[in-house]
């Protein structure tokens, strides 16, 4: 999006720009930066916070982030910077996990994968460079529909709170969707979700028949108790983001923890 296109078309020019300067300059605390959006890829610091924030009131001393579709690593490191932020505010370790073919985007299986704005190899990864810049999150590498399988077994992670799917591709994004049928104690009752290829340019035209949107649909369908629904309270803020529009969360129903209390204790009204 040009300036021009910024100028004319943004409702919250002004807050937006305010936004800007505090991340830029570091004005408040993380919370209150953490709060206004105004922090490195906001959608992943309301990943790591919620579901640092579930996992202490569950009694759960750790939890773990998984990005599906890493790339060039931008994301994984600010999962990084929440991860150490948020630790800070709750007494949860947080664990991040990266999964990625380390390659690029493979070939297309068919029209449900969009190859006409994805192309195999786009999105390599620099393997060395970005290892080497990682302080806490583990890479796993190699086709998600191999590496999800042992993933429990060969990482023995802390459970999952919340995942970021960037895959692209239908194929893939189903293909990570197994990892959830491992069983309810390797994640938390409810996880949070960041879904990026969900809304898109007039190039991309994501709809619910392609891409992810028909990942999310066919999960749901094929899942009588795991399900992944809109985060509804994010999508009527009357200031909301596009991000806001990208996130579910998934419920395990069956979960020994779900009904578990988590909301305030005193919460009677006065008259």
């Amino acid at each position: 999006m040009n300036f021009a296109s910024i100028l004319f078309n943004e409702p919250f020019l002004v807050r937006g720009v305010c936004r800007v300067a505090a991340r830029r300059l570091k004005i408040g605390s993380y919370s209150f930066r953490l709060g206004i959006g105004a922090v490195v890829r906001p959608h992943y610091g309301f990943l790591v916070y919620q579901a640092a924030r579930l996992a202490a009131r569950l009694g759960q001393p750790r939890v773990s982030i998984l990005e599906f579709g890493v790339a060039g690593g931008a994301g994984i490191l600010a999962l990084e910077y929440h991860a150490e932020q948020v630790e800070k505010l709750f007494p949860v370790k947080i664990e991040i996990y990266g999964f990625d073919t380390g390659k690029g985007l493979p070939d297309a299986h068919d029209y449900r994968d969009m190859p006409y704005i994805y192309k195999p190899g786009f999105y390599e990864m620099n393997v060395p460079a970005l290892k080497a810049r990682l302080k806490r999150a583990k890479l796993v590498l190699g086709n998600v529909s191999d590496t999800v399988n042992g993933f429990f077994k060969e990482y023995n992670p802390a459970p999952v709170g919340a995942v970021a799917h960037d895959m692209d591709f239908y194929s893939s994004t189903m293909a990570a969707f197994k990892l959830l049928d491992a069983g309810c104690a390797h994640f938390l009752p409810r996880i949070f979700c960041y879904f990026d290829d969900t809304i898109g340019r007039e190039t991309e035209l994501f709809g619910d028949f392609t891409g992810q949107r028909l990942a999310i649909h066919d999960f749901n369908e094929s899942h009588a108790k795991v399900k992944l629904t809109p985060i509804y309270y994010l999508r009527v803020n009357p200031a909301a983001r596009q991000w806001y529009h990208q996130m579910w969360s998934l419920h395990f129903f069956d979960h020994t923890d779900y009904s578990t209390f988590i909301g305030d204790e005193n919460s009677q009204l006065p008259i």
